[in-house]
């Protein structure tokens, strides 16, 4: 991750006054290992590279967090009510401590840990507050790609039928026309 993108990715973040917003929300659930990431991230730099004035809207907000102390889906249903009470948006909350057997991968062992085995290396990115305030990148492929307006398929994961239908149901090339989608999917 190179400092300049990372400075830029920050700026954008501090400039986004919804996102912000939602980053500050998150933060009060006082978790040991999260981020807001996916789409919360990846939509946001391809929206200012692509020169959009207004954001795409957001599906969900994904808070990803790592407790293996609580692994349970009630846990995750019982934060999203918290996020929602604080801000009504569309907040999707999962414990990475027990996706991998979701998935069918080897426990994970981190938030970061768990993002490098998602199917697109450019989702894998997300941001959080530390207990200090600062914002701070979580981007275990770096940001380079993300900032290229590449999509790839992440080679831990290939999932090549996987890729490609993420790709054409999310709709990334119609709303993001100078992506470059890797197998021209």
């Amino acid at each position: 991750m190179t400092i300049t993108t990372e400075k830029t990715l920050i700026a954008w973040l501090e400039a986004d006054s919804e996102r912000k917003e939602a980053l500050q929300v998150a933060s009060r659930l006082r978790l040991e290992d999260w981020c807001l990431a996916a789409g919360f991230v990846r939509n946001l730099v391809w929206d200012r590279l692509h020169g959009y004035s207004e954001p795409t809207p957001l599906g969900d907000i994904d808070l990803i967090h790592f407790d293996p102390t609580d692994t349970t889906e009630g846990r995750d249903r019982f934060l999203e009510l918290q996020l929602h009470g604080m801000l009504e948006r569309p907040w999707s909350v999962k414990n990475q401590a027990r996706m991998h057997t979701r998935n069918g991968d080897d426990p994970y062992h981190s938030t970061a840990d768990a993002m490098t085995y998602w199917v697109e290396r450019e989702t894998a990115v997300g941001a959080r507050l530390t207990v200090g305030g600062e914002l701070e990148i979580v981007a275990p492929f770096g940001l380079g790609s993300l900032f290229a307006l590449n999509v790839t398929m992440n080679p831990k994961k290939s999932k090549p039928e996987a890729f490609a239908a993420r790709a054409r149901a999310k709709g990334w090339k119609r709303n993001w026309p100078g992506l470059v989608i890797e197998n021209g999917h």
